[in-house]
């Protein structure tokens, strides 16, 4: 197993912290609509080693009646970039010894007036020492009340610790989660951050304030709308918007391209992917 020092160790503990919450909290949301289901949880090692020398992680699954399919991973993990890879990321083109740990979380709901979610948070070393992630709303049909709560719980949560930290990462967000060749957005943004380095306790606080954000603010939006009346026409322009998502997710994103450059595990990594879409 990876050895961590203090830091590594009180995030990973964190993070895993979180997901426990977080899942319990998803649970409950199924108990309120009827239904027993439960997370599925499956530990692995990076690149399948059994002696877990680079570490691992647990992805957790979950489908439902209101979660069509939310996935929750943790994972730790520590090894070597391959060198043109390293090359790419912050801190390791002169070593491409590498440590991660993090959650990531990707929520398809079944009713379409529920917003699809993604929020992730990491902290990683390399040469260097950061935190990064951030959270996004992804909703089929947008509500203008769904996309002001959850923008205002995340600049809520930005303003303890920076006034500037909101606009900045809401912009870096309205960048990032962008479809260049639909020329659309992936969804209704979100805050996007990364490499918050320097301070590390105070930049663990802000981002564990990221968590108690999203965990407070989208389980109140999924009650509100997991109940509204939907047609097939609205579930036909969610079916499309998850081919978007899928796009988005397959070509662009950053954090698939990470987990197969370092040998984590393909079904945690293409948990984000949607379990059923379309393409006209």
């Amino acid at each position: 197993m990876i050895e961590l020092d203090a830091e590594q160790a009180a995030a990973r503990a964190w993070f895993e912290s979180l997901r426990d919450r977080i899942c319990a909290e998803f649970e409950a949301i199924e108990r309120e609509a009827g239904s027993d289901a439960r997370f599925d949880y499956a530990a692995w090692n990076r690149d399948e080693d059994p002696d877990a020398k680079g570490g691992g992680g647990v992805r957790g699954v979950m489908k439902g009646r209101v979660f069509e399919k939310v996935g929750v991973n943790v994972s730790t993990v520590g090894g070597e970039f391959a060198p043109e890879f390293a090359k790419t990321i912050h801190g390791a083109s002169e070593n491409p010894g590498f440590f991660a740990t993090g959650i990531s979380l990707v929520a398809h709901m079944a009713n379409p007036h529920v917003p699809a979610v993604h929020m992730n948070t990491r902290f990683l070393v390399t040469g260097k020492r950061w935190f990064g992630g951030g959270a996004d709303l992804n909703p089929p049909i947008a509500q203008d009340q769904d996309t002001a709560d959850f923008h205002a719980r995340l600049k809520q949560a930005c303003d303890a610790h920076d006034p500037a930290y909101y606009p900045r990462f809401k912009e870096w967000a309205d960048d990032y989660f962008y479809i260049p060749h639909r020329k659309v957005h992936r969804g209704v943004g979100g805050i996007f951050y990364d490499h918050l380095e320097g301070d590390f306790d105070a930049n663990f606080a802000f981002t564990r304030d990221v968590g108690e954000a999203f965990l407070d603010i989208f389980p109140q939006i999924v009650r509100r709308r997991m109940n509204d009346a939907a047609s097939d026409a609205d579930r036909n322009q969610m079916l499309t918007y998850r081919g978007r998502y899928a796009e988005f997710n397959l070509v662009y994103d950053r954090g698939t391209l990470f987990g197969l450059k370092t040998g984590g595990n393909i079904d945690a990594i293409l948990m984000s992917l949607p379990p059923v879409a379309t393409w006209a």
